[in-house]
């Protein structure tokens, strides 16, 4: 599956979801998978099996064609993001993180993830991993990013480019929020 149609299955499974007032747990017991899993999927970190993916779409009580409709591969040459269009999304187990996704490209079998992080003062985060080559460019604020033990600290204008397989943790220390530009690249 392409990036940017995996990331609107997630999408949509994370919306009707919330629209039928389940939690996590409740539509992992409906549907039989994990709520780690479900996570997962909602948060585009991993490609449902076809079987899971009909269990959880069976189990939202959703139609098939109604789930799948206006899914579409094909993405125009030139793509513009007004400002307040940005996709908002929370990440599972963080706590004054806020994202804010640009766009999603597979180009050449590599997907792009483009976001914006926004990290208020004293956010907590568990290190965590991704299946990402990861750059980071810190538009406005400062933070201190641990990774496999290691802290580097960065200021507005900084970047940083890493594998994101390594344990890592955004951590603002500051008393004012931190705003950065992510680019996440993906391996097919």
């Amino acid at each position: 599956m392409e990036g940017a149609i995996i990331l609107e299955i997630s999408k949509r499974i994370k919306s009707y979801r919330l629209e039928k007032g389940l939690t996590l747990q409740e539509l992992a017991d409906l549907s039989g998978v994990t709520k780690g899993m479900v996570s997962q999927i909602e948060n585009g970190r991993s490609i449902p099996s076809l079987t899971v993916l009909l269990s959880i779409v069976s189990s939202l009580q959703i139609n098939l064609s109604e789930f799948f409709k206006d899914i579409n591969e094909e993405e125009s040459i030139v793509l513009i993001k007004k400002k307040g269009t940005y996709e908002s999304f929370q990440k599972e187990g963080s706590n004054g993180f806020s994202y804010e996704r640009f766009i999603t490209r597979t180009i050449k079998n590599s997907t792009i993830d483009i976001v914006f992080l926004t990290l208020e003062p004293n956010s907590t985060r568990d290190q965590v991993t991704t299946d990402a080559y990861e750059y980071k460019y810190i538009l406005s604020g400062e933070v201190d990013y641990l990774i496999a033990e290691e802290i580097y600290s960065l200021k507005e204008g900084d970047s940083l480019f890493f594998d994101g397989r390594l344990n890592h943790v955004p951590i603002n220390r500051s008393k004012k929020p931190c705003k950065m530009l992510i680019i996440y690249f993906f391996d097919n």
